[in-house]
């Protein structure tokens, strides 16, 4: 952006965050989110912080998985939340189990899986199905993420191109943040040949080259989204920090994360 026009962008955050703070005294919130609108986050949580007088405090884990550190089992296991921010089918499994108010899921994202190789390697072709599906065969070795992109890989695409077989002596499954790393860094290094997570996950990694989302016929049409937890201490304070996230003035920050703002409603 140029700078007069970074200038009106902040300036528009900043009235975004005070229209959207209400007349709620300042708070705490407890925000738990996955990594794929983590860099959008982190990126507009200060200007709210500063428009509003609340402060935001930050919890990463995946957003499904069998990971200790996944969003479910924090919840699950009692740790303190007012909102989630994580993949939108996971909120709609928290609000079944109780964990995640029903009715206040809003939507912040849209987004897609793309896949990566080290930087410098040929970039193979998959803009087809039945390209894509000969690039599996044909990688020697394979990365995913622990979260939703990697499940639904691991559980449904790969089947449902017949390849589940072939690929799963030579697939990996890479633990995310906070602990672990994204999907891109093992590949960075050499470590798998090709790598597959949220395309905001891949983008910004060193040491990668980004061969493009997974073909539209595939894509599992993952938003991100946020959501009231059932414990929620601070609920006036975290539904204002949804809605600024979902304006209009977030678009900005969600485009440059490789991510969609949110359809119209």
């Amino acid at each position: 952006m140029k700078p007069r026009t970074v200038f009106h962008w902040v300036s528009s955050l900043a009235a975004a965050a005070l229209l959207f703070a209400g007349d709620a005294a300042a708070a705490d919130v407890h925000v738990m989110i996955s990594a794929g609108f983590y860099s959008v986050y982190s990126e507009l949580g200060p200007a709210f912080e500063r428009a509003s007088g609340h402060h935001l405090v930050t919890t990463r884990g995946p957003s499904m998985g069998d990971s200790p550190e996944a969003i479910p089992a924090r919840l699950g296991r009692g740790e303190i939340a007012d909102v989630v921010i994580l993949d939108g089918a996971a909120a709609d499994a928290l609000a079944q189990r109780g964990l995640v108010r029903a009715g206040t899921k809003v939507e912040l994202a849209r987004s897609m899986i793309g896949m990566v190789v080290r930087a410098g390697g040929a970039k193979p072709d998959i803009t087809s199905v039945e390209a894509f599906r000969s690039t599996l065969l044909a990688a020697r070795s394979i990365a995913y993420s622990d979260s939703g992109s990697g499940t639904y890989l691991s559980t449904t695409l790969f089947s449902k191109l017949g390849v589940a077989d072939q690929v799963a002596g030579k697939s990996r499954k890479v633990r995310g943040p906070p602990s672990g790393e994204p999907v891109a860094a093992v590949v960075a290094r050499g470590e798998a040949e090709i790598g597959f997570q949220q395309v905001s996950e891949l983008i910004h990694v060193p040491g990668i080259a980004f061969v493009g989302p997974i073909p539209a016929e595939l894509q599992p049409g993952f938003v991100f989204a946020g959501a009231l937890t059932s414990a929620a201490r601070q609920p006036e304070a975290a539904s204002a920090l949804i809605r600024f996230l979902a304006s209009p003035e977030a678009a900005p920050a969600i485009l440059k994360a490789g991510l969609a703002p949110p359809a119209a409603r």
